[in-house]
């Protein structure tokens, strides 16, 4: 098959045999035009010509679709992705999803629209949540008292049961929900089904309560749904050997299940910028940075309070054979997409 354009027609030649078409369809003063050329018996070839019609002269690039300025932009957008598209495709990503993406709806629905989107164009996307806010919500309807211990929740029997309550009925659910609605196809998860998380105990059980580490990791039905295309979407709560559940934090959880898949990339939505070199200072984000320099920013102070464990994490994962760690800014739409589809990225990205 062979084609050419002249003046407003487009000639596709095909072999074999011709077709004929007569307008049959009028809209203002445009008309479409199909119309066939029999060659000789000889002539393997016919023609099918395509007519275009108008009172007014046009050419190709008055086409409002090719000279709109936004289109062209998502069109080049679209083109300077591919490197990205190909380094991470076939890749699995995990994602903690937690902060202020959670609290409002248009980050949630960008974080949403995000996942798709990889997912769509062939990465692996894993996505690890809390819930922290509805958490606190549910506790208060029920007279419960919300208490910390150097940031984690201090979790009685009562209290654990209304964490699991908010994080396996209630935000794992609205998650698979609205990614099945956005396209993809979601499956939620807690760490008891498919025995995918073993939890045991905290060191500082006797203050925390019914807090617990991630003792083991079985991801093999993680690696099924994945295998297939589906989206795991995984909530913080796990049971230890003996069946009690325990609320577990979901970076954590996270970092565990990014080693365990041998995930390219780890990335924690946090409500900051990423690493700073100076706390006070949100234009001293630091970039990118490996383990030994993150581990002496500790050292000397730079990095602390609740940014600790999030390194700490990282850190963890990326010993374990994860590829890339990266803290990105939860608070900015589509920050996921910055982050793996840029070279800029969202927020400190973190190598081994």
């Amino acid at each position: 098959m062979a084609a050419t354009a002249t003046g407003k027609s487009l000639h596709i030649y095909s072999s074999q045999e011709s077709l004929s078409f007569n307008p049959i369809r009028k809209i203002k003063t445009n008309h479409l035009k199909f119309t066939k050329t029999l060659f000789s018996p000889n002539s393997r070839c016919h023609r099918l010509a395509i007519r275009a019609s108008t009172n007014s002269p046009t050419t190709l690039n008055d086409s409002p679709a090719l000279s709109n300025p936004d289109h062209q932009l998502r069109v080049q957008i679209l083109s300077e992705s591919l490197p990205y598209i190909q380094k991470f495709r076939g890749k699995t990503i995990v994602v903690k999803y937690g902060g202020a993406a959670m609290k409002s709806a248009e980050l949630k629905a960008s974080v949403v629209r995000d996942l798709v989107l990889l997912s769509c164009v062939g990465l692996r996307p894993v996505l690890v949540h809390g819930g922290g806010p509805e958490i606190n919500v549910l506790l208060n309807q029920l007279n419960i008292p919300s208490q910390f211990r150097d940031g984690l929740r201090v979790t009685d029997a009562r209290t654990m049961e209304a964490v699991s309550m908010v994080l396996v009925g209630k935000v794992n659910k609205d998650l698979v929900s609205r990614i099945n609605f956005a396209g993809a196809t979601a499956v939620g998860l807690s760490g008891m089904d498919g025995r995918l998380l073993t939890a045991r105990p905290s060191p500082n059980a006797a203050q925390l309560g019914f807090v617990g580490e991630v003792a083991r990791v079985d991801p093999t039905v993680l690696q099924t749904l994945v295998d297939i295309g589906h989206i795991p979407v995984i909530s913080s709560v796990a049971a230890d050997e003996f069946g009690q559940q325990y609320n577990i934090n979901a970076d954590t959880v996270a970092g565990e299940v990014a080693a365990a898949l041998g995930a390219e990339k780890l990335i924690l939505l946090t409500d900051v910028a990423g690493i700073l070199r100076n706390r006070e200072d949100p234009g001293s984000l630091v970039k990118e940075i490996d383990i030994k320099g993150v581990k002496k920013m500790i050292e000397d102070g730079k990095v602390a309070g609740g940014m600790i464990p999030k390194v700490n994490c990282c850190i963890r994962s990326l010993a374990q054979g994860v590829r890339t760690a990266s803290i990105i800014d939860g608070r900015v739409e589509h920050s996921l997409l910055h982050e793996i589809m840029t070279d800029e990225g969202a927020g400190t990205m973190i190598t081994g």
